[in-house]
């Protein structure tokens, strides 16, 4: 008999993680800018900082407030009709009563592959878009399992917390990039730092960004897990979410279905709906098996 693990534990263990994760990104961010100052006039990398946090915070804000829009758009969804997509309200509504959130905007998109997205910066401007392979291929107690996973993410404020993640890796890429570019115009009297220094601050700009990018991968592996935890909480019915991941994970996509989904979406699906061959450090999404490996102790 397998130990059980508490539903409640994992969503908080995996909150935790996360805010320790996005720390790690704020102090890598520092770190940056300490090294470049000691390499270069404080002056200027006083000018360096201000225009990454502009330029960042704009580009993401931008996104942040329309990206229900950007999403469906970008995947061409449409919105689900009552009648022709009965089970797919049914269920959305069950999952609301149950997490105590309005029911989302409900889409739906063509493709044969098992999944799903939510978007939205805020439970009130919230939606949920299925595949049409979804509504097809899932049975009742299924589909609520994945509406519960992505009422999870509008619940979880994870559209949130992910725009802060992508303000902080967008500013140390952009740091980063300015002060390796400022390099090939900056005259030796611009660098107060020994040659050391310098070598440094050009070896932690170039690291710095993957580095920042794999945290915030890591982040997004524990919202997923995350997400299925508080999926239990809101059906109390951990077979349905398993079932429906144990389903996705026997699908052969085909390249035609693969052309549906937009590269940059993969971290919003319940699953890599390119089912990448990359896995660890550089997945978007925890593996498959142990997410339903967590699901059966529960």
């Amino acid at each position: 008999m397998p130990e059980r693990i508490s539903f409640h534990d994992q969503i908080r263990r995996n909150k935790m993680k996360s805010f320790f994760l996005i720390v790690i990104i704020f102090v890598f961010f520092i770190l940056l800018g300490w090294i470049i100052a000691l390499a270069v006039n404080p002056g200027y990398f006083f000018f360096i900082m201000i225009f990454a946090i502009i330029f960042s915070l704009l580009y993401v804000l931008i996104s942040y407030y329309n990206s229900d829009k950007i999403a469906l758009a970008s995947v061409g969804a449409k919105k689900a009709n009552r009648e022709e997509h009965a089970k797919f309200y049914h269920a959305a509504e069950n999952m609301a009563i149950a997490s105590g959130y309005k029911r989302p905007g409900l889409y739906v998109m063509e493709s044969e592959q098992i999944n799903a997205f939510a978007s939205g910066r805020n439970p009130e401007k919230a939606v949920i878009c299925v595949t049409t392979g979804c509504l097809r291929k899932l049975e009742k107690h299924e589909l609520e399992g994945v509406i519960a996973h992505e009422m999870s993410h509008i619940a979880n404020y994870d559209i949130r917390f992910m725009t802060l993640v992508a303000v902080m890796v967008g500013l140390i890429s952009i740091t980063a990039q300015i002060f390796l570019r400022s390099l090939w115009f900056s005259s030796g009297r611009d660098r107060k730092g020994n040659a050391w220094i310098m070598i440094i601050a050009v070896v932690a700009a170039i690291l710095a960004p993957l580095v920042a990018h794999l945290v915030s991968l890591a982040i997004s592996r524990k919202r997923e897990f995350s997400a299925d935890a508080t999926a239990v909480k809101f059906t109390r019915y951990p077979v349905g979410l398993k079932k429906a991941l144990e389903k996705i994970r026997h699908e052969h996509l085909e390249d035609k279905d693969k052309k549906r989904y937009p590269q940059a979406m993969a971290s919003l699906f319940i699953s890599d709906p390119f089912k990448s061959k990359i896995k660890g450090l550089f997945s978007t999404h925890p593996p498959i098996d142990v997410r339903i490996a967590k699901l059966e102790k529960m």
